[in-house]
């Protein structure tokens, strides 16, 4: 088979990987992590423009390396080429290997927030497409809006950092070197958090390039249907 996928550079590294063991033909696209600040149609409308301008009657199939992130999928319809998405959440999920190995890490350690190696590549001082605060430190938060709405608008934006009590890195043994997870101890330090480092599995990706798409994991939309959130342990559902 010939593929097509787009994917989160988030993910650069391990979908490369995953590509690179296919025996089938993959050519790849990434989109900028920052599409995740724009919010679920912002988002969705953007991955869709990828799915569109790619070729008619050149893949068997389009695939996605996203979670719905969101509803950052939600609508995403596929034109003359079937679309294949994994049925996960976000891509915690893809780099833990299961949504069953996710779900039960996340209710035994609530509070955790997750880095990667691509999240440290991709996400820290990189170019943001939502609102440039978010990004920001307080004195330059201050710098740009002034002492008072600098001050108000740092704390809105960082608020859910409250509700984390530990940073785990997830280790696929794709790391360029010890830089990534070194720079996650530091921020967990930083913050006050507990640091935690997690095995990854990357057998979830390099299925669904691999074109092993059991419906239990993988959501297949034929030309013309959509995909929508199914608020279910499915996680996605297709619609005419």
């Amino acid at each position: 088979m010939r593929l097509k996928l787009i994917a989160c550079q988030a993910l650069f590294r391990e979908l490369c990987d995953a590509c690179a063991r296919s025996p089938h033909t993959v050519d790849l696209e990434f989109l900028p992590k920052g599409l995740h600040d724009l919010g679920g149609r912002p988002m969705a409308a953007r991955i869709q423009e990828a799915v569109d301008r790619t070729p008619e009657a050149t893949y068997d199939a389009i695939l996605l390396g996203y979670g719905l992130c969101g509803n950052g999928l939600d609508g995403l319809t596929a034109r003359a080429t079937r679309l294949v998405v994994p049925r996960a959440h976000d891509c915690i999920a893809l780099l833990m290997g299961s949504r069953e190995r996710h779900r039960a890490y996340f209710e035994a350690n609530p509070g955790t927030y997750y880095r990667s190696t691509g999240w440290q590549e991709r996400g820290q001082g990189q170019p943001q497409l939502a609102h440039p605060v978010a990004c920001e430190s307080l004195d330059a938060s201050i710098a740009r809006y002034g002492e008072d709405n600098g001050r108000y608008l740092y704390a809105e934006l960082t608020r859910y950092l409250s509700q984390y009590r530990t940073l785990a890195f997830i280790e696929t043994g794709l790391e360029p070197g010890p830089e990534p997870l070194a720079e996650a101890a530091a921020e967990a330090a930083g913050k006050g958090w507990s640091f935690e480092r997690l095995p990854g599995d990357l057998s979830w990706l390099r299925r669904m390039v691999r074109g092993e798409w059991a419906e239990a994991e993988f959501a297949v939309a034929a030309p013309g249907q959509r995909v929508a959130p199914s608020y279910d342990a499915g996680v996605l559902k297709v619609l005419e």
